[in-house]
């Protein structure tokens, strides 16, 4: 193969990754999944569709939502409040749009999650309220338990994103401490109707763990929160521990709380991982479907990855190896971490550590990234989605002199793409369907010679 085809096969590949990723994508936007559930409002004049919509999609749910019913049911009274992360808001005419701090709570969400719940508590019987859930409404809504203050909330996020623990176990605690979540929204609107309409970003999609499940009954227990408090380094301070122990535990199933509650999921990583497989089987590739429910620390995720690819390419299958989930960093002590940030996020940590064991192997390129287009990192709106590996990545990297083994030992991840000018950056997608991963091991030479297999 010439220099010049070779350039071209990489340039290929390349547009063909970021075209997979565009797939997950579009297939959790609000406008594709939302309309088709979007529920008969009250008849006008008989009541009002009062709209509480949270999380990284929340302000492009309200909006669709506002579209739909202007065009489908005129007339009807729509009014309502959409909380999104900063960067993530879009026009609306009927639902106000506010903007707080994610991952870490802010004074901005604390004021803005008041007045959500004020509207809550304003929904009358003849009213239904509509509430759009996505991915990030865990820290947008800021409302401590009496007895806790934002402090406690903001310190309490920090150790718990720097602990690497399973988002079960992260937001076990949101819960508990919250006046939102763990099913007290659905205690607030309660005897009123409600439907929540909800954008999985959580693996196996479940409803009490996506925004830490505001409107239905919490199964976790103040005995699993004890338990992940006692195992946070550093320690809990025992006066806060004893305070948080001392709170009342959330709404459990079987509550009267949710005789009138609905819940409906509309999007999941399932369904994007399963339209960026479509196109890669299309475009010759047999994809191997690992999943959407994959968590784990980044790097050894990436050593699984690595070991799933080699030995493909060793039997020389031509296959995109297609994941989604949740990978996590945790920061050991003196390590960057929510005090010491550094650029990267989970997604450019896997990609950095993933071309760290490909080693340069021919024919292997990568591409992961956030569905939500923001990959940790400042939690700027312009911050990367994720990064692309190239057999060449290692090889580009020091002649640039980046050392990749340090760079990854100091999860500066973004850093190291950066230099390379391998970052994904898309700017805010407005969904969120969590990570989205692909492998594509060799070149397709002819139609998919197999059907999809899954891991």
């Amino acid at each position: 193969m010439t220099g010049n085809d070779q350039e071209t096969r990489e340039r290929e590949t390349r547009a063909r990754l970021k075209r997979l990723y565009g797939a997950a994508v579009t297939d959790a936007l609000p406008e594709t999944c939302l309309p088709p559930h979007l529920p008969v409002p009250p008849e006008p004049g008989h009541g009002r569709l009062v709209v509480m919509a949270i999380g990284k999609a929340a302000a492009s749910m309200a909006a669709v939502a506002e579209d739909w019913y202007d065009r489908h049911y005129p007339g009807t009274h729509l009014e309502g409040l959409a909380l999104t992360r900063y960067g993530h808001s879009r026009p609306t005419r009927h639902v106000e749009v506010l903007e707080a701090g994610h991952p870490v709570p802010d004074a901005a969400g604390e004021t803005a999650s008041k007045r959500l719940l004020r509207l809550a508590e304003w929904v009358g019987p003849e009213d239904l309220a509509l509430v759009l859930l996505s991915g990030g409404g865990s820290a947008l809504t800021v409302q401590p338990m009496p007895g806790l203050t934002l402090d406690d909330e903001i310190w309490l996020t920090k150790a718990l994103l720097a602990s690497g623990k399973p988002i079960g176990d992260i937001n076990a605690v949101r819960k508990h401490i919250s006046r939102i979540k763990g099913g007290r929204l659905a205690e607030v609107i309660h005897p009123a109707r409600s439907l929540t309409l909800a954008i999985s970003d959580v693996a196996g999609d479940n409803p009490s763990t996506i925004a830490s499940g505001p409107t239905v009954p919490d199964t976790t227990s103040k005995a699993r929160v004890e338990g992940v408090l006692n195992a946070l380094r550093p320690p809990v301070p025992p006066e806060l521990l004893e305070r948080i122990l001392a709170l009342p535990e959330t709404p459990k199933p079987g509550d009267e709380i949710f005789s009138h509650a609905s819940y409906k999921l509309v999007a999941s990583g399932t369904g994007s991982l399963g339209a960026a497989a479509a196109i890669a089987r299309a475009d010759g590739y047999q994809p191997v479907a690992l999943g959407d429910g994959i968590e784990g620390e980044a790097c050894d995720l990436a050593e699984t990855h690595a070991a799933l690819a080699l030995a493909a390419r060793a039997e020389g299958k031509c296959v995109a190896i297609i994941s989604g989930g949740e990978a996590g960093v945790t920061f050991g002590e003196g390590e960057a971490g929510p005090e010491k940030p550094v650029k990267g996020g989970p997604n450019q940590e896997y990609a950095l550590a993933l071309a760290i064991l490909l080693d340069g192997a021919d024919g292997i390129y990568a591409l992961a990234a956030d569905t939500d287009g923001i990959d940790g990192g400042s939690g700027a709106p312009d911050d990367p989605a994720g990064a692309i590996v190239t057999p060449d990545t290692l090889v580009r990297a020091r002649q640039r002199g980046l050392d990749p083994e340090a760079m990854l030992a100091r999860h500066d991840s973004g850093t190291f793409f950066g230099e390379l000018g391998d970052l994904v950056t898309t700017g805010p997608s407005y969904t969120n369907v969590n990570d989205f991963r692909v492998i594509l091991v060799g070149h397709p030479e002819s139609d998919p010679s197999g059907p999809e297999e899954k891991v």
